[in-house]
């Protein structure tokens, strides 16, 4: 089981209503969140924790996530609210208000934290959970406890202004979390954020150096990158139409992840020596589903059978 290990949110996603006036829709969202979905639409086996309200927009995220066939036996449950993100789209490129103050969510803390059971193989960690706390030193906590015995994912999914004012101690917790982690996922704009100006492929080694096994870097409409020590494998994104980006990096990891579970390679021995083909077979699926993502309006990760 892959236990994704972060922020569920109600997307308000721009919309106009029959009136004709500009309205917002609530949309079930987070980085974190969507990566659950995604994988559990794919077929693995998807399980979710986070701190989620037992309120109106606490319940739609509940829901969102059985329907899509993920465990929600984790789900830390309050009366706190839901945190809420306004999008705002320019040429379908997404921006964000978020709205988190004394959320369920952002005020997980660590006497949460689940007993895991055997079966989970994995745990996936990322998004905007890791910038606030407590949420975010909970999160670096079960990360810290879990990642000596099971494969540990971070997608730091960066958002400036998220964290503007917070850049030192979040750049260190991000930094620690790398250095833990057997898999990172970057967008080409975060690696550059976190490592500087370089060559991609270049950069992504200099944080093998640290400690993870394979770096995949999404590239937007251009396709993804997995670099190994010794490997540098890259496939062409799917062109498609965009409706709009969100949730498109969210639903590569699921593909990624999904792939290496179905190449039964998600073991801390089998990460050290991943083979070319398994290393396509990740890129292929999580480029090929995130395509489907971002060709339908809002985060909403395609089924197996449409991929």
């Amino acid at each position: 089981m892959i236990l994704s290990c972060g922020e569920a949110l109600i997307d308000m996603l721009p919309r106009t209503a029959t009136t004709g006036e500009a309205c917002f829709a609530p949309y079930a969202g987070g980085a974190v969140f969507n990566t659950a979905i995604a994988l559990g639409r794919l077929g693995a086996p998807s399980a979710f924790f986070s701190g989620v309200s037992t309120d109106m927009l606490g319940e739609i995220l509940a829901d969102t996530l059985t329907a899509s066939q993920v465990d929600t036996q984790f789900l830390a449950r309050s009366d706190r609210p839901t945190t809420v993100a306004f999008v705002k789209l320019v040429d379908g490129q997404a921006t964000y208000a978020f709205y988190d103050e004394a959320t369920a969510g952002r005020m997980l803390s660590t006497d949460q934290l689940p007993s895991l059971p055997g079966d989970v193989s994995t745990l996936f960690f990322g998004g905007i959970s890791l910038v606030n706390d407590p949420a975010a030193s909970t999160y670096e906590a079960l990360q810290t406890r879990e990642a000596a015995t099971r494969v540990t994912m971070i997608d730091p999914n960066i958002r400036p202004g998220f964290i503007a004012g917070q850049e030192t101690q979040y750049r260190a917790r991000i930094e620690r979390m790398i250095a833990r982690a057997d898999i990172v996922k970057l967008s080409d704009e975060d690696l550059h954020w976190l490592m500087g100006a370089g060559d991609l492929t270049a950069l992504a080694r200099q944080i093998i150096a640290t400690g993870p096994k394979v770096v995949f870097i999404t590239e937007g409409a251009a396709g993804a990158r997995a670099v190994t020590a010794s490997q540098d494998r890259f496939f062409a994104a799917t062109k498609v139409t965009v409706a709009d980006t969100v949730g498109a990096g969210d639903t590569f990891n699921g593909g990624a992840l999904a792939a290496l579970h179905q190449a039964g390679v998600l073991t801390k021995t089998a990460l050290t020596d991943l083979s070319d083909a398994t290393l396509d077979a990740a890129l292929s699926l999580g480029t090929r589903s995130a395509a489907i993502t971002v060709s339908r309006p809002g985060a909403n990760p395609p089924w197996a059978h449409e991929v």
